[in-house]
């Protein structure tokens, strides 16, 4: 089988561990090969115009950007461009935010190889694929009312250990109005307290340490 007929992977992730053990699987299928393979958002864009692979697996956290913001870039110069999200994360705002932006599969780290293999078949045939589980969590937090721009910052503030003083200085803002924000915030994030909003928040991918 030629490398025209083979489905074209272009992998980016920041580990050299995981590129190798990736391009290992993706080599060792009879209807796939490797064609490339990046570090960062910004060398996934300058692989991408040189290589136009059939499919990119891009890793959710990259060092330069986040993988949904380089796949943006690379689908705002190639509309039709397959990506698949690779990430540890269920978090299930950062899955909302990946499908919108255009990612056409999502894959946990952790499942099964034969799932990234299927993911990239079914991806390439021209349909999307969402694992059940990250399609249940989905749909679990499918009505929750989002956090606005400023209870993020906000909560981004308590996750990084300032008391209410600190936040309203640091946002330019009264305490009160701190105190208002953390009650809407642990009101729609179902939390008893700050400790439980932060950690709620970073298990679904609201925000990121």
């Amino acid at each position: 089988m030629s490398e025209q007929t083979h489905i074209r992977v272009l992998t980016v992730d920041d580990h050299p561990l995981l590129r190798e053990g990736i391009s290992t699987l993706i080599n060792s299928q009879p209807d796939m090969c490797i064609v490339g393979e990046a570090s960062s958002g910004a060398e996934a864009l300058e692989r991408f115009r040189q290589l136009r692979p059939d499919i990119t697996l891009m890793d959710v956290r990259l060092p330069d950007k986040n993988g949904i913001d380089a796949m943006m870039s690379i689908r705002s110069e190639f509309p039709n461009a397959r990506v698949i999200m690779l990430t540890t994360s269920e978090g299930d705002v950062e899955i909302q935010r990946a499908l919108a932006a255009g990612a056409q599969g999502y894959i946990l780290k952790s499942m099964p190889p034969k799932d990234l293999v299927e993911a990239v078949r079914t991806v390439h045939a021209g349909r999307k694929r969402i694992p059940a589980a990250i399609a249940a969590h989905l749909a679990e937090h499918y009505a929750d009312e989002d956090l606005t721009a400023r209870e993020i910052e906000v909560l981004q503030q308590i996750a990084g250990g300032n008391r209410n003083r600190d936040i309203a200085d640091r946002l330019f803002i009264s305490e009160e109005t701190v105190k208002v924000h953390i009650k809407h915030i642990m009101g729609k994030l179902g939390a008893s307290d700050r400790t439980q909003a932060v950690a709620i928040a970073l298990k679904r991918g609201i925000i990121h340490l």
